[in-house]
């Protein structure tokens, strides 16, 4: 059986879905909330070509041995931020497992369908599961996540440059009140390379998973176009968003559950944006975010960085 604790409704994310298009901006969670969307992502981290999710599984595939010799045997709660389908957590849960360390996991996430994976591969491999549907960027979720004094240790997971979908300097301080003085933090992000960044997303494979959300509710390649774009953001040096939006190239209608929502000839849609560092950047924000490198590793093209933390 698999058990989900639910912060975040499906109605409420119906309500949002209709406030974020009329606000002509959808959050990252839309993304993953279409089964057509988790259609189009899942079949996005099958394939080889998308370089990134490659990148990333492959570093935790290499380093999940180093990383559990920090753990000291016993009971451990991992929790996993934006854990998807869970497949990379699950990595690092079967190395803490045979360094003696008893794992309960605890995936968080805004897709139902995702979540239910994430619980699938941890039950499947002989682990307690409970699965959180909750956005974290909330603080009502974020604290309903928060640990108790008399809790488990606790190992916290953000991978796949999740801390780039949202406000990485802002995100970096929310994990680091998730952490207790001993707790650790694990967490990685995509280093900035020009060309080669909007290449690894301007692409067939990433389109289709981008245009996943607009699909679903009636929005085709004959109404508009995506465009991607490589910018800068001011507040620190080597600090990269890569942004995406869709502007509609004639007059089309959106249909949600039977509510029609409309946009108009030459508007835009804002979409999903996808930080990237400068790696003395990513870490700058980690440690201003009061959080200590214990540990880091690179991935073997230098594309990826990862690092264990705790609180400084």
């Amino acid at each position: 059986m698999i058990a989900i604790h639910s912060l975040l409704t499906e109605t409420e994310l119906a309500d949002e879905f209709v406030a974020a298009f009329r606000a002509r901006r959808f959050a990252e969670k839309f993304f993953y909330w279409f089964p057509l969307s988790v259609r189009a992502w899942l079949a996005l981290c099958s394939d080889g070509a998308y370089r990134n999710y490659v990148r990333s599984r492959s570093l935790i595939a290499q380093s999940a041995d180093e990383l559990a010799r920090f753990i000291k045997p016993g009971p451990l709660e991992v929790l996993s931020l934006g854990s998807g389908q869970g497949d990379k957590d699950l990595l690092v849960m079967n190395a803490l497992q045979a360094h003696g360390v008893r794992v309960s996991y605890v995936p968080v996430d805004t897709s139902q369908a995702l979540l239910e994976l994430a619980c699938q591969g941890a039950i499947g491999a002989g682990l307690p599961a409970l699965g959180i549907k909750a956005d974290f960027t909330r603080p009502d979720h974020l604290a309903a996540v928060a640990p108790d004094p008399e809790t488990p240790p606790r190992l916290v997971l953000l991978l796949g440059n999740t801390l780039g979908a949202f406000d990485p300097l802002a995100a970096a301080g929310q994990l680091r009140s998730l952490l207790r003085p001993h707790d650790v933090l694990v967490v990685d992000g995509e280093i900035y390379a020009a060309q080669h960044t909007v290449a690894g997303y301007d692409n067939p494979l990433n389109r289709r998973f981008a245009w996943a959300p607009l699909l679903a509710v009636g929005i085709t390649e004959a109404d508009g176009e995506l465009v991607f774009q490589d910018g800068v953001d001011a507040r620190l040096p080597g600090l990269h968003p890569l942004a995406k939006h869709f502007r509609a190239t004639r007059d089309v209608r959106a249909s949600l559950g039977g509510e029609s929502l409309g946009l108009a000839a030459g508007e835009r849609l804002e979409m999903n944006h996808s930080y990237k560092y400068a790696a003395d950047t990513f870490l700058r924000i980690l440690a201003d975010a009061g959080l200590l490198v214990r540990w880091r590793g690179t991935s073997e093209d230098g594309r990826f960085l990862m690092v264990l933390a705790g609180a400084a």
